[in-house]
């Protein structure tokens, strides 16, 4: 595989890193407790920082670590010797949102690559440039950014700069999210990663003389005035990679496992067409639209993206029925129960080396050995078996 072009996937906690790195990612992002734009994420220790560092690096897989909250003045002290730390651990890039966390990082952590976050909001050449004369090595295009515009910028910035683009995920309201709603309203901050979300809220009106009297927005249902469509790029990364993106990022590090699994499935398999001169296959979205999303645009690539004014809920095809913990040679598994399933029920094995693969769930077994016709204890042991071998990691869903 032509290793110009990464795949970058979110890590949000052990069982998300697992996953982006057995379903194909190139690479994973992911935050230790402090400094990091997902503070309801997972999140790891320091010593879990570790040993999800010695995982992925055993696998071919590098892992870089968000520093992208802009920290405040008494924070400072601390950022030294953190950073100091992730070096030492053998972390290969930084994301950075603050000029002064860029600067502290050249100083206490030289050996580790820089990469300016999309919180630095990048739309130009000039800014790019900038950073990189100040020691940036990739940077994190703002979502905003057409398409024309990445050409101009891959044009007019040194060859050594990365680029590297959002292709998937949900998309905040603001500009890259520089968004102070949420401080306002809830005193949250979403610049440290406290972000309550109130974009995707349902707001009504109410006219200064007739307090309690809630008026809505819209002539039909529209009062999520706020809300963003989700952002899927997966027919167009032929065209993103002509434009001059090196590196694909997947936006969703506090999404679930399944998720993390499916959608860098899915990229992992679409990218390798694309440098294998194969046509786009469909099979690929119709998977994107099997994990909980938004209605999905292809962001500000082509144009104004839309709002989503109905509602502010997910949909999806799927629901993830059970993990693959182990399997033998012909097909017997041991699966972990995630949501509930029950004999007969039309089902798909997805696992990272082929198409999904559909079948009827059969004889099944608890953990003591009983037979059992369904699935109802969250996490429960089950014996069952697959319609073929499947490595651990694999994934049981229920299609709607």
């Amino acid at each position: 595989m032509n290793k110009k072009y990464e795949l970058l996937s979110p890590a949000g906690d052990r069982e998300r890193l697992e996953m982006a790195v057995t379903y194909g990612a190139d690479a994973v992002y992911l935050a230790g407790q402090q400094f990091g734009m997902r503070a309801a994420a997972g999140n790891f220790t320091n010593e879990q920082l570790r040993q999800a560092i010695d995982f992925a690096h055993g696998r071919g897989v590098k892992v870089y670590v968000t520093c992208n909250t802009l920290p405040r003045e008494d924070e400072l002290a601390a950022l030294p010797g953190y950073l100091e730390n992730l070096q030492d651990m053998g972390v290969d890039a930084l994301i950075i949102a603050d000029m002064g966390v860029l600067s502290l990082a050249k100083r206490h952590a030289p050996n580790v690559k820089k990469h300016v976050s999309t919180q630095l909001g990048v739309i130009n050449s000039a800014a790019a440039c900038a950073l990189y004369d100040m020691g940036a090595d990739t940077v994190v295009l703002a979502r905003e950014i057409p398409m024309e515009d990445i050409r101009k910028i891959r044009a007019n910035t040194p060859r050594e700069l990365r680029i590297e683009a959002f292709v998937h995920g949900a998309m905040c309201v603001s500009f890259s999210g520089r968004c102070l709603l949420s401080n306002y309203l809830t005193s949250r901050d979403a610049n440290r990663g406290e972000c309550a979300q109130p974009c995707r809220w349902k707001y009504h009106l109410v006219e200064e003389t007739r307090p309690g009297e809630y008026f809505p927005i819209g002539e039909d249902n529209g009062t999520f005035i706020l809300n963003s469509r989700d952002m899927c790029m997966i027919e167009h990364l032929a065209e993103l990679m002509d434009a001059g993106v090196e590196s694909f990022k997947i936006e969703g590090r506090m999404k679930s496992a399944y998720y993390t699994a499916v959608v860098t499935n899915a990229y992992r398999h679409a990218i390798d067409d694309v440098l294998a001169g194969r046509p786009f296959d469909p099979l690929w979205l119709e998977e994107c639209g099997k994990v909980s999303h938004r209605p999905y645009s292809t962001g500000f690539y082509y144009g104004y993206p839309g709002q989503h004014y109905a509602e502010a809920s997910y949909t999806t095809t799927a629901d993830v029925a059970a993990i693959v913990e182990s399997c033998d040679e012909q097909g017997n598994a041991v699966l972990t129960q995630r949501n509930k399933f029950s004999l007969s029920d039309e089902l798909e094995l997805v696992s990272p080396d082929g198409r999904p693969i559909k079948f009827k769930a059969g004889k099944m077994y608890n953990g003591a050995g009983e037979s059992i016709e369904s699935t109802p204890h969250a996490m429960m042991e089950i014996h069952m078996k697959l319609p073929e071998p499947a490595p651990r990691h694999s994934i049981v869903r229920k299609c709607r």
